[in-house]
């Protein structure tokens, strides 16, 4: 089976550095993957992605040595199965609250007797390889979202959890759950600072793996040096509007002093 790349990057000590795909189009998640990311996210909740959509994209990014990987909209099994059986090497679930939810997902990514997956990895054994059920257990990574206050209540069972690889902190949900208004990159004066703290404690205290969202690449760098084990930073969507918001606020003022001139 082909071997999860993001693994290596661990075992070695190094941090991995994801990218976040929203837009539904193959042909913008493979310009992604030539950009040197590690990994890519296909996020199926809040972008406006499907699963026809998601497939597509999953291809495209096979075009390059980038591993894969998948948020999903909901801690639901048939959705989990069937974007692993597309070929997925990684899933994110959102809305992990507490044991239970985290052993139901877990399991969800394991074949029996570990698990429940369902056997059918359609398009998992053109990406993986023929001997894919196999290895699939030990290859796949799944990441729990901490993003509750209830879940916040029960980080050390949720993170014990057998086969849990690692969380990922969803900082704008954290702020809504600690009271807070939603974003990104928060100061350490902040309550959702304190929390993400928190969190990456727990995680290395059942060390299990540590990942974050971020807005900037400056503020994913404090995380690194923090300890978090895999950064995001923005997404396909925000890079195309910051991109052409730049060029075109730059061409106004351009044409504004050229306009100014003639009075």
């Amino acid at each position: 089976m082909r071997k999860n790349r993001l693994k290596k990057i661990f075992s070695d000590g190094q941090t991995i550095i994801n990218g976040w795909l929203q837009i539904p189009s193959s042909f913008s998640a493979e310009v992604m993957a030539h950009q040197g990311w590690d990994s890519l996210t296909i996020d199926m909740q809040h972008g406006v992605i499907d699963y026809p959509n998601a497939l597509q994209m999953l291809q495209a990014i096979s075009t390059t040595e980038v591993v894969p990987m998948v948020r999903v909209n909901w801690n639901d099994p048939g959705q989990i199965m069937k974007i692993l059986d597309a070929g997925s090497y990684g899933v994110i679930c959102p809305m992990i609250n507490n044991r239970e939810q985290a052993e139901k997902f877990v399991q969800a990514c394991l074949y029996p007797p570990k698990g429940y997956r369902s056997f059918g990895p359609i398009r998992g054994l053109l990406y993986g390889g023929p001997d894919y059920a196999k290895h699939a257990d030990n290859e796949i990574l799944k990441w729990a979202m901490i993003e509750t206050s209830e879940a916040l209540n029960n980080l050390d069972k949720i993170m014990s959890t057998p086969g849990l690889d690692g969380i990922y902190i969803g900082p704008a949900d954290l702020s809504l759950a600690v009271g807070t208004d939603p974003g990104f990159d928060k100061e350490k004066s902040s309550p959702t600072f304190s929390a993400i703290e928190n969190i990456l404690k727990h995680a290395k205290k059942n060390k299990i793996l540590a990942g974050i969202h971020n807005a900037t690449p400056e503020y994913a760098m404090k995380m690194i040096e923090m300890g978090f084990r895999m950064v995001t930073v923005g997404s396909d969507q925000r890079y195309i509007s910051v991109g052409a918001k730049s060029v075109v606020e730059k061409l106004k003022k351009i044409k504004s002093r050229e306009e100014s001139k003639a009075y």
